[in-house]
């Protein structure tokens, strides 16, 4: 398919604003989950989120209706692949809206399990808890394991390609979002071994297994997300999930060490690293500045022009702008909001315009509003 020019321009701004340069206006994402754009294109998440056909209209659907320079609708988790394999941890809700419920699948006393030989530790024993299917006896185990290698990289590969034809059509940049996701080793351990009760014990009662389970785990997390080819096209999305919950003290100890070596093994192997920084950041802004330059973050909270002063000429900000107020703003008041943060974090280029968090479901904000905000963000945003 011939190349849209609607895409070499939006690939343009993206490319300039990775690079240092200052684009010919603002980059717009557009920040939407698969559920949402499903429910936006009027299908039944219990019905219609199965068959990956009709996410892909949803999606065309989306980069029809919506002024963004990306198409924005994120595709990482798929009903079917967790059905498929008796998921645990990630089960659908009576609405049919995927859900990540707390749960601990490893006991206090395996830490030294997991610090010894973390990869046997979490085949052996980790995956067989989270998955169901995994933990029958063989052959039903291993051919339940072939089956979900099938459904994944099957759904993946169809949902890249229907992604590039979509962007080629509807003229969006086709550089291509998050490649791939890894987590913070201690994001690791809470989200799918501990939970975050769980942890917030282990760091009080065992503080020493803890930061060593921590950097046992590290070269898996950056297996995850290095990229491993010489071309910079899309990015390793890194969501922060713990950070903001626990003490100063406490991050310092146990969270950054580990997420520091993460990042900057990543960015060695030439992986464009994405960071998105939930809850409010403004506390770990110095240690923030350590990583290496041209990370992008995304801020959920904070004072923009604080993040701006301390951030703004080394990295790649994105996020801030409140997605509750798309629910109970007026035209007026979401414009002029979209003026104010712009204002500040515009000037120099390093910017990405985005909402502080994405639309989970459609209903999560007056659909009518964020289009008139991205058509306003269009105009307004030039340099």
């Amino acid at each position: 398919m011939e190349i849209n020019k609607n895409t070499v321009e939006r690939n343009q701004l993206y490319t300039d604003v990775r690079s240092g340069k200052i684009p010919k206006r603002v980059p717009i994402n557009l920040n939407m989950d698969a559920a949402a754009a499903l429910e936006y294109a009027g299908y039944n998440l219990n019905i219609h989120q199965f068959d990956i056909n009709y996410l892909i209209k949803a999606m065309e659907r989306v980069a029809e209706d919506f002024e963004s320079d990306n198409l924005g609708v994120t595709t990482v988790r798929f009903p079917h692949f967790y059905k498929l394999l008796g998921a645990r941890h990630f089960q659908m809700g009576s609405d049919g809206f995927l859900q990540h419920p707390e749960i601990s699948v490893m006991e206090p006393g395996e830490y030294d399990a997991l610090i010894e030989a973390p990869y046997k530790f979490l085949w052996d024993e980790i995956i067989p808890r989270l998955y169901k299917e995994l933990d029958k006896p063989w052959p039903e185990s291993s051919m339940s394991l072939a089956k979900g290698f099938s459904s994944f990289y099957g759904t993946m590969g169809k949902i890249g390609a229907a992604k590039n034809e979509i962007c080629l059509k509807y003229g969006k940049s086709n550089l291509g979002g998050a490649f791939a996701q890894t987590d913070a080793p201690m994001d690791f351990i809470a989200d799918l071994l501990r939970s975050f009760t769980g942890m917030s014990m282990d760091i009080r009662r065992n503080p020493e297994k803890v930061e060593a389970a921590c950097e046992a785990v590290l070269p898996l997390m950056i297996k995850a997300g290095a990229k491993g080819t010489p071309e910079v096209r899309g990015a390793c999305m890194i969501p922060l999930h713990m950070a903001t919950y626990i003490k100063k003290k406490d991050f310092e100890r146990f969270y950054w060490p580990t997420f520091k070596k993460l990042v900057e093994e990543l960015v060695k192997t030439n992986t464009s690293v994405s960071i998105f920084m939930e809850n409010d950041f403004t506390r770990y802004l110095d240690y923030m500045q350590e990583l290496p330059e041209g990370c992008q973050l995304m801020a959920e909270f904070g004072d923009p022009k604080v993040f701006k002063e301390k951030l703004g000429s080394k990295f790649v900000l994105t996020g801030f702008y409140p997605l509750s107020l798309l629910k109970a703003g007026t035209l007026q008041q979401v414009k002029d909001k979209a003026k104010e943060i712009i204002d500040v974090l515009a000037p120099g280029g390093n910017y990405i315009f985005s909402l502080d968090k994405s639309l989970l479901r459609a209903n999560d904000a007056d659909i009518n509003l964020y289009k008139e905000l991205l058509n306003f963000v269009k105009e307004y945003g030039v340099y």
